[in-house]
């Protein structure tokens, strides 16, 4: 493993862990901000490093990486630009929850291919265990993003 293999996937994992801490805050309508700074931070970190990490062709995961940093983008400005106000309340909690998905997915994605066990499950990725495991993640995230959507509204809202 190189060192920019290495760091990326520290980086990576530090995302997930602080985008469920964020996740959890959304489920409370609680900003946390510094939580949010950080997996914003490392989320877009894990994407940049993502596309530049040496390959010999364009791969799946730089696919992922791109959106993933548009998704950002819009996430981003919803938070830091746009304050969270009228609809960029709801773009900023689906772009956090989309972010965190994605680091998931591809962390899932890496597992199949380098924990030996889950790589004799599914070698090439195409097999239904990988696809069954991706669709119940996908499936939690969905439901996760709407709880999200409907929990995370301004404090007046929530008292009236």
């Amino acid at each position: 493993m190189t060192i920019q293999v290495f760091v990326h996937t520290i980086v990576s994992l530090i995302a997930i862990v602080t985008g469920f801490v964020v996740l959890a805050g959304l489920f409370k309508a609680e900003r946390l901000e510094g939580w949010t700074a950080w997996f914003l931070i490392l989320s877009v970190a894990t994407s940049l490093t993502g596309v530049v990490l040496p390959a010999a062709q364009f791969l799946p995961s730089h696919a992922v990486a791109i959106i993933a940093l548009v998704v950002l983008l819009f996430t981003v400005m919803a938070k830091y630009t746009f304050n969270l106000r009228g609809g960029w309340r709801r773009i900023y909690v689906i772009g956090a929850v989309i972010s965190l998905y994605l680091n998931v997915f591809v962390l899932i994605a890496q597992a199949f291919q380098k924990v030996p066990a889950l790589k004799a499950l599914a070698p090439t990725g195409s097999e239904p265990p990988f696809a069954i495991v991706q669709g119940i993640v996908l499936i939690g995230f969905i439901i996760k993003g709407y709880l999200a959507v409907r929990r995370f509204a301004p404090r007046d809202m929530l008292a009236a």
